[in-house]
C-alpha cells in the first residue's frame, strides 16, 4: 500500500525512541496523526469487505476499534487472561514474541462466525506471534482471517507472508533512534 508522504513523514517524526523502546503512543495523542492512521488502515482493507476487526488488547484495541468505527463493522476483542471478558471462551497461547515471551489471548466464542469475514489491525509486528494467534482463533471459529493491517511493520518477509500483512504504513526497520 502506497502511503501518502505527509503521513509517513508524519509518523517518522512522531514515534522516536525513549529509553530504548519505540514510543507509539505519541501518535495516539495527536489527534489529527491518529486521524489519518485510522484513514489509512481503513482504506487498505476496505476492498476486503471485512465484517469484523479484531484487535489485541491495549493498543489493538484502540486502533482496530477506530477502524471498525470507520468501515461500519463490528469490532472483536482479543483479551489476555485476568481481564474481564464474560462469556464462552477460546484461548490459544502465542509463540514467542521479540521478549521470548509466551502469551495466552482470549477470544469470545460469540465474536465470530462462519459468515464473517475478519482483518486484523495493530500497532507494531515484528515476530509475528499475537498476529499468527489471532489467526488461529479466527479460523477456530470457522470464519476467514483476511490479514493484518498495521501502523509499522518491522518483520520477515516470512512472517508477513503468514500473516498475511494486508497494509504497513512505516517500515519500522527506517525508524532512527532519537
Amino acid at each position: 500500500m502506497a502511503v501518502p508522504g505527509a503521513l509517513e513523514t508524519s509518523l517518522r517524526a512522531t514515534i522516536r525512541s525513549i529509553g530504548g523502546h519505540m514510543d507509539v503512543w505519541s501518535v495516539f495523542a495527536d489527534g489529527a496523526l491518529l486521524h489519518a492512521v485510522v484513514e489509512a488502515l481503513a482504506d487498505s482493507l476496505l476492498p476486503l469487505r471485512p465484517t469484523v476487526i479484531v484487535g489485541v488488547e491495549a493498543r489493538g484495541f484502540l486502533l482496530g476499534g477506530a477502524v471498525a468505527a470507520r468501515l461500519g463493522t463490528g469490532f472483536a476483542a482479543v483479551r489476555k487472561p485476568g481481564s474481564l471478558f464474560p462469556g464462552e471462551k477460546t484461548s490459544v497461547v502465542t509463540d514467542p514474541d521479540y521478549r521470548g515471551n509466551r502469551t495466552e489471548l482470549l477470544f469470545l466464542v460469540r465474536s465470530v462466525g462462519v459468515s464473517d469475514r475478519v482483518a486484523m489491525v495493530d500497532d507494531w509486528i515484528e515476530m509475528g506471534a499475537q498476529a499468527r494467534a489471532v489467526r488461529k482463533l479466527v479460523e477456530s471459529q470457522g470464519a476467514p482471517f483476511l490479514g493484518l493491517a498495521t501502523m509499522v511493520q518491522q518483520c520477515s518477509e516470512a512472517v508477513a507472508d503468514a500473516i498475511p500483512i494486508v497494509a504497513s504504513l512505516i517500515d519500522g526497520d527506517t525508524l532512527g533512534d532519537a
